[in-house]
C-alpha cells in the first residue's frame, strides 16, 4: 500500500515538473511585430530651405492618424513662424533611409495648453496607427516609443525605446514657496501626465507612446516642454520623460472636425 501511494506521489511530481512552470504572457516574441507595424506610421517634422545648408532641418517627430492624411506632434516642435525666412516651409519626412519623401505640411490646429499640434500633409496617405480610447494607462503598464532622436543628418532612422509608466503625475510640481515659481509655472495650466521609465531625448518630442501588447498610441512623448516646467526648481534636471496622454490627441481631431473610431476615419 504504501508503494502504491509513493508511486502516485512521484508520477504526480513527475507530471507536474514536465509540464513547465506557469508563467505570465511574454510580449518579446511579438514585441519586434508591433514595432514593424507603428513604425512606418512615424514621421519627421522638418523645415525647408531651397537656399539651407542642409536643406531640410529635423525638428521633431510626429505619426500619422485619421486617413493617414492627418499628423500628430507637440506644438512647440513646430517653428515660431516669425523666425522663419521668406523661403521656409514646413514640411513632413515620410519613409527610412537617405532620401525620404518630403511632403508639404500645414497646421490645422493647436493646442498649447496640452502641446499638441495637428498638421495635414500633401501625398498619399500614411498608415494612420490606432489610437486607445482615452481612458489612462494604469502605472507598470509595459510601453514603447519610436521617433528620431538623433536628427536625419544620416538620413531618417527610427529608433524604439521600451519601458514603463512609473507614475501618473501632475505636469507641474506644486513649489513650496514663491521664489521658485517663474513664468512657466504660473502660466500652466495644471493636467495629468506619464512619468515614463524609459529615456527620450529632444528630437523624441511628438513621438507616438504605445502599448506593446497591442500596438495602439497611448500618448505622445514630450521630451522638453512638460520637463521645462516640472524641473524647473530642480538644479540638477533628472532627465525624465513624459507624455502625454492620448485624451488630448482625441480632442484636438474632435476640435479639427475629424470623426474618428480609434484615431482612424469614420465611413
Amino acid at each position: 500500500m504504501k508503494s502504491g501511494i509513493g508511486s502516485i506521489i512521484v508520477f504526480l511530481f513527475v507530471a507536474v515538473f514536465s509540464a513547465g512552470p506557469v508563467t505570465a504572457h511574454d510580449s518579446s516574441a511579438d514585441f519586434p511585430r508591433i514595432v514593424k507595424k507603428v513604425a512606418p506610421s512615424v514621421v519627421g517634422i522638418a523645415t525647408h530651405n531651397p537656399l539651407g545648408s542642409p536643406q531640410n532641418i529635423l525638428r521633431g517627430t510626429g505619426f500619422a492618424v485619421y486617413d493617414g492624411n492627418y499628423v500628430i506632434t507637440n506644438a512647440h516642435v513646430l517653428p515660431d513662424p516669425a523666425k522663419m525666412s521668406e523661403k521656409e516651409t514646413l514640411i513632413v519626412l515620410v519613409g527610412v533611409g537617405r532620401l525620404p519623401e518630403v511632403r508639404r505640411a500645414e497646421i490645422v490646429k493647436t493646442n498649447k495648453q496640452h502641446d499638441m499640434a495637428l498638421l495635414k500633409i500633401s501625398g498619399d496617405p500614411v498608415p494612420p496607427v490606432k489610437l486607445g480610447n482615452g481612458a489612462m494607462m494604469d502605472t507598470g503598464s509595459a510601453i514603447a516609443f519610436t521617433g528620431f532622436p538623433i536628427g536625419a543628418v544620416l538620413g531618417l532612422y527610427p529608433v524604439t525605446h521600451r519601458g514603463f509608466v512609473a507614475a501618473i503625475t501632475p505636469n507641474v510640481i506644486p513649489q513650496p514657496s514663491a521664489r521658485y515659481l517663474d513664468i512657466k509655472i504660473i502660466t500652466q495650466s495644471r493636467f495629468e501626465v506619464y512619468q515614463l521609465d524609459a529615456t527620450a531625448y529632444p528630437g523624441n518630442s511628438g513621438s507616438p507612446l504605445y502599448d506593446v501588447y497591442t500596438g495602439r498610441v497611448e500618448g505622445v512623448i514630450n521630451s522638453v516642454k512638460v520637463k521645462g516646467t516640472k524641473e524647473n526648481a530642480l538644479t540638477s534636471p533628472s532627465g525624465i520623460t513624459f507624455a502625454i496622454p492620448v485624451v488630448y490627441i482625441h480632442e484636438i481631431l474632435n476640435e479639427a472636425g475629424l470623426k474618428t473610431v480609434g484615431g482612424r476615419k469614420t465611413k
